[in-house]
Formats: structure tokens, sequence, C-alpha cells
């Protein structure tokens, strides 16, 4: 009794319940709140402190940075999320809110876009700096195994390599990036290389351009730090994946290089066991080991899960060819 009551009274307040109707559409900074509210610092992080002893936020250090979003699990997030369902939609308060959300979205958007597009020559050497790709890509083909894969997808696959290094072993492979400036440079590597049975596509990572299901393999690799919403890229790759197809997510384990976000656009600096799992149980993905690569200062971690079998459904291979065409 004496939870929910605090949780109604944390949230009794016109600049609260919309810091909770903010946080529901995903994780934001205390700089990103400031800017949305118009308020001080502050008076926001006040605000925010009480929401979060009130259970209704949860809150994430990475660094410098503290970001909040809606509380996941157990009776507060219960009573956080109807909260927030009970704010009408249309009210002007909360549509500028969003609008000044968008703003923020698209401005951090073009500076992820730019930083890939400026640097997509030399995007190999800058991965280089933070990890031992020779053992990176050994753990990757370690834990896919030797199992048959026919079709292969990468999303966001930069200059390609994960492509080559998969080629001998599927019968086809697929990679997607938002960057028209990386699919031009994978174009080439793998044109040059005579990798026949691999192609790269525009695409965004959260709305895949093809069916369920149509995938055997899909590898998310040093991608999810730059996400807004990693949990969403997880779904959506879930969603593509064949029964019983494998799920490869490479990326930075949790570290504090905050250089890393302010000199490389990087959105989160890098992810925890408990984080991933979490995803891969919401997209109903079964854990299937991992592997750890370290590194001076950065941790590499390659994490493998499985799609369940028989109860899904999806799209064959002549859709997954016809929707990444073109």
């Amino acid at each position: 009794m004496n939870q929910v009551l605090a949780a109604l009274k944390a949230a009794a307040e016109p600049t609260r319940l919309r810091l909770l109707a903010l946080c529901a559409e995903g994780e934001l900074s205390v700089t990103d709140l400031t800017q949305i509210l118009g308020q001080s610092q502050p008076r926001v992080s006040r605000h925010l402190k009480l929401l979060v002893e009130g259970g209704l936020l949860e809150r994430y250090r990475e660094g410098t940075f503290a970001f909040y979003g809606l509380a996941s699990v157990g009776a507060m997030a219960t009573i956080a999320a109807q909260l927030v369902g009970m704010l009408p939609e249309d009210d002007s308060q909360r549509r500028l809110d969003r609008e000044r959300l968008g703003a923020i979205r698209a401005a951090r958007a073009s500076a992820a876009q730019a930083y890939f597009d400026a640097n997509a020559a030399r995007w190999d050497e800058i991965r280089s700096l933070h990890a031992a790709d020779a053992e990176v890509e050994a753990a990757v083909l370690a834990l896919a195994g030797d199992r048959r894969i026919g079709d292969l997808l990468d999303i966001g696959t930069g200059t390609g390599r994960m492509l080559e290094i998969f080629s001998p072993r599927v019968a086809r492979a697929t990679g997607v990036d938002l960057s028209r400036e990386m699919i031009a440079l994978a174009r080439a590597k793998l044109e040059q290389g005579g990798f026949t049975n691999c192609t790269v596509r525009q695409a965004d990572m959260y709305a895949l351009p093809v069916g369920n299901a149509a995938f055997d393999c899909v590898i998310i690799h040093q991608v999810l730090h730059f996400a807004e919403h990693p949990a969403a890229v997880v779904a959506e790759a879930a969603r593509v994946l064949r029964p019983d197809g494998l799920l490869l997510l490479v990326d930075f384990a949790r570290h504090d290089v905050e250089e890393l976000r302010t000199s490389h656009a990087h959105r989160r600096l890098g992810f925890d066991e408990r984080e991933v799992r979490g995803w891969f149980e919401a997209a109903h993905l079964a854990p299937a080991g991992s592997r750890a690569v370290s590194g001076d200062p950065l941790t590499v971690t390659v994490w493998a899960a499985e799609a369940g079998g028989s109860e899904r459904k999806g799209a064959s291979p002549q859709m997954a060819a016809a929707g990444l065409a073109g």
C-alpha cells in the first residue's frame, strides 16, 4: 500500500507527468529532458529523483551521463504504464514535448550519420583501435559453429567485413546499412574480393524491408552502441529469423571511455550481460552462449541467441530476396 501511495504522490505534478510520458518514448538523458522541458537541470533532476524513488522510473548510469526510462518490471511498471496511458494524446503540451523530442533525436541521428559518412573510408582503421578484429571474428565464427546457413543478414554492415568472413559458409549473404557511403564502400570491397554470393542494400535497421522468418542467421556487429533503441533493433532481428535461426550480437562490454560518446557519436557505452539477456527474452530468443575478447581499454563481447522453432512462421527465401532488391 505504501509503495503504491508513494508512486502516485511522485506522479501527482504536471512536470513529473510530462517526464513520465517522455520516458515512455525511450531512454533519455537529463540533458535531453532539460532541453525538452525548458527547465533548469537542478529542477529536472529533482523531479526525476522523486519519480525514481517512487519506482516509476529507472535510472541507468553511463560514464558522466545518466539515462532514465519507464520502470520495466513489477507492479510499479504496471502503474507507470497505466498513468501514461491515461494522458490524453491530443494534449497540446504533450504534442510540443514530442516535437522537441523528435528534433533532438533527428539531430542525434544526423550527427551519427555525418560521422559514418565522414569516416567511411577509414572505418576499419577506427574500429581496429578498439578491439582485436581477428580475435573477435574468430569468436563470431566459433559461436556460429558448423550450422548450415542458407541466408544470412548483416545489420549495419559498414564495410561489409562480416559478409566477407561468412561468404564461404553461406549460400547467400545480404548486408544492410543506412549510410550510402558505407554501402558504396562495402559494395566496392565485395566486388574487388570476388564475393559473388554477397549483396548490400540501404535499409533502416528498425524497419527491415523483408517479411518474417526470412534468414537463417542475423548478425548485428558493432552497431547497437550507436542505436537510440537497441532493444528494438534486437526485436527486429528476431522478427526476420527463421525457426531455430541464430542471432550473433557483437558489441562492447560496459565501459567508461567517455570520449567514444563525445568524439565518435556513441549513444551507449557498451552493454552488460543482464541487459542483453533482457533483450533476448523480450524478443523470445534463447541465449546460446557468449565469448569475451579482452582489449585495452575495451572488451568486445559476442552473444549468441536462437529463435524458437515450432510457433514461428514467415516469409520464404524468395520474399526475403524480393524485399531487399532494388
